[in-house]
């Protein structure tokens, strides 16, 4: 089988399954009386998952811009090598919160109000974040309803594990270089100029456009191309790629979610760098994509105390995971 990801932008030899836990990591223990046999929850404790904390997620929009905004002034103010580096590191993670949340605001789980949590998903979050929030929205949907499946906008992304250390390394090298941002960048060019995402695709250019000119405006144009067009082309890559393989990396097309997508024991180091907002319950997410972000912890321990989620099925650290994604 072929398919052509756009992910990576070449056509590749789709291998599924090479990371799959054995059955034995994979009880059969569902329905129980508070979940049923799809992994979701009884309407019941369905309904209290699924509310949405507005406040809570209007402050964690409001925190990350201004943690950004505020790295940023620092930078510019102390006008040193070291703080510079922070504000770098800082523009990638703020890229992958927006990102992030901008997820959330796609799947109608970040406000309560659909207007305002589509105007926030769009102009406060996903276009800043260089992401098409409706087209990510339509293409996204199909990631979860059927995994792996025909539609699966990723499969280039997740398929062919594992992989050689060499494959991983030059996977990585590429994102961290620039050359995936590159591609993705023209590609972006590509779609202003015409298409059906040419809206969205200036939308985004446009977005980042004006940000460089208040930059510019306030007398720092190297802070938008160093702390966050650079951070946008090579950290966040990077991190893209590690949370997007441990998240769904040689998995199979599958009713069962625990094989189409891995659970990782959640640190905090991890969720600093990687997984804020605790979106690395990603198991619980893909059992019910309705449940928001910052209810998945509580709705992966109804999965754990279901006996759906077993230690042999936990990857102990992402550390690990990637060790065993790339020992091909």
């Amino acid at each position: 089988m072929v398919y052509n990801s756009a992910a990576e932008d070449f056509v590749v030899d789709v291998r599924l399954g090479g990371m799959v836990p054995d059955q034995d990591a994979l009880p059969d223990v569902l329905p129980t009386d508070r979940l049923l046999v799809s992994g979701k929850a009884v309407p019941a404790v369905r309904s209290e998952l699924r509310e949405i904390p507005n406040t809570r997620a209007a402050l964690a929009v409001g925190a990350t811009w201004a943690e950004l905004l505020g790295v940023m002034t620092a930078a510019a103010w102390l006008n040193n090598p070291l703080m510079y580096g922070v504000a770098f590191i800082e523009g990638g993670r703020s890229v992958m919160k927006l990102n992030i949340l901008g997820h959330e605001a796609a799947h109608r789980t970040l406000f309560s109000n659909r207007k305002a949590n589509d105007f926030v998903g769009r102009w406060v979050l996903s276009y800043p974040g260089w992401s098409p929030f409706d087209l990510y929205r339509r293409t996204h949907i199909n990631h979860h309803r059927d995994e792996f499946g025909p539609k699966e906008p990723d499969t280039g992304l997740y398929a062919n594990y594992p992989i050689t250390k060499a494959s991983m390394k030059r996977k990585l090298v590429r994102d961290a270089t620039g050359q995936s941002g590159w591609r993705l960048l023209k590609g972006l060019g590509r779609a202003a100029k015409k298409g059906k995402g040419k809206t969205h695709a200036r939308r985004i250019l446009g977005v980042q456009a004006g940000s460089f000119v208040v930059a510019t405006a306030l007398g720092h144009p190297l802070m938008w191309i160093f702390c966050w067009f650079g951070p946008y082309m090579t950290y966040w890559r990077v991190i893209n790629r590690l949370r997007s393989i441990s998240e769904h990396g040689g998995m199979t097309r599958s009713q069962d979610r625990r094989e189409t997508t891995h659970h990782v024991e959640q640190h905090q180091l991890a969720k600093f760098f990687m997984v804020p907002f605790s979106v690395g319950w990603h198991l619980a997410h893909h059992v019910d994509m309705g449940v928001p972000c910052w209810n998945l912890e509580k709705f992966h321990a109804e999965l754990v105390e279901s006996g759906y989620v077993t230690p042999a099925y936990t990857w102990p650290s992402y550390r690990s995971l990637w060790k065993a994604l790339a020992a091909g």
